[in-house]
């Protein structure tokens, strides 16, 4: 299954600033009609509308409340590829006072969150075909890093979901992408303390209009995660990437 986003209708979640904005840009640089930028605040988008104009369409979203995931749905019904970037990151060890609250917030932004955008929007994207979902899931997802323990088990979750929704939507026409970067130049390096290790946000919203052309289910965009990539390819081949229906 391959995807090009020329001439195609998108909409980012957390499109403001970092990776999202970035992955707004680059799908208008790649011909796309049109990016819904799915934000809290919409006046956070401003720069991209002034220098975007009607290409991109500023629209309100808390991914923490549901009701506001309907909404949002139902406010953008012709657009071909969703993109799941909105999330949180919280410093908690798995002894930590705070690891019981911070996985809870995490659970409910990274995980749910990532369900309630799959469940809004797959009947638009199957019925607006061909299109595609793409999840921003992280090396976390499958390397545990201590200090944010509890950011890397919510991730993991997500890329369990992520696995799901491809097998799921998959057979609708809908390809999936699971995007997992490694340090990445945005305020989240900063407030994880690795602003020196970040590499180029391009990497990634390159890396997904590429990926999507290529028909891949997994980016390792930057280098470290191209390490991880390579480590993984053949556990993703002959495990994750393998229909065990047909074994």
């Amino acid at each position: 299954m391959s995807f090009d986003v020329k001439d195609k209708i998108a909409l980012v979640t957390g499109a403001n600033r970092g990776i999202g904005k970035a992955i707004a840009e680059s799908f208008i640089q790649h011909g796309a009609k049109k990016v819904y930028l799915a934000v809290r605040n919409i006046d956070s988008t401003q720069e991209l509308v002034t220098s975007y104009g009607d290409k991109v369409v500023p629209i309100s979203v808390d991914i923490g409340k549901p009701g506001t995931i309907v909404e949002l749905a139902n406010s953008a019904p012709d657009v071909n590829i969703v993109v799941n970037n909105a999330g949180i990151l919280e410093q908690a060890e798995p002894l930590s006072d705070n690891s019981e609250s911070a996985l809870q917030h995490e659970l409910d932004i990274n995980v749910f969150g990532l369900i309630r955008m799959a469940k809004a929007f797959a009947p638009i994207l199957e019925k607006n075909g061909p299109s595609a979902f793409v999840q921003l899931n992280s090396i976390a997802s499958i390397k545990n890093f201590l200090p944010f323990t509890t950011y890397s088990a919510s991730k993991a979750a997500a890329y369990t979901i992520t696995q799901g929704l491809k097998d799921s939507l998959n057979p609708k026409g809908i390809q999936v992408l699971s995007v997992h970067p490694g340090p990445i130049a945005t305020d989240m390096a900063v407030q994880a303390g690795m602003e020196d290790m970040g590499s180029p946000v391009a990497e990634v919203s390159e890396g997904i209009v590429s990926s999507l052309k290529a028909g891949d289910f997994h980016l390792f965009p930057d280098q470290m995660a191209k390490q991880f990539g390579d480590a993984y390819q053949s556990y993703s081949e002959n495990i994750i990437e393998t229909d065990f229906s047909e074994a």
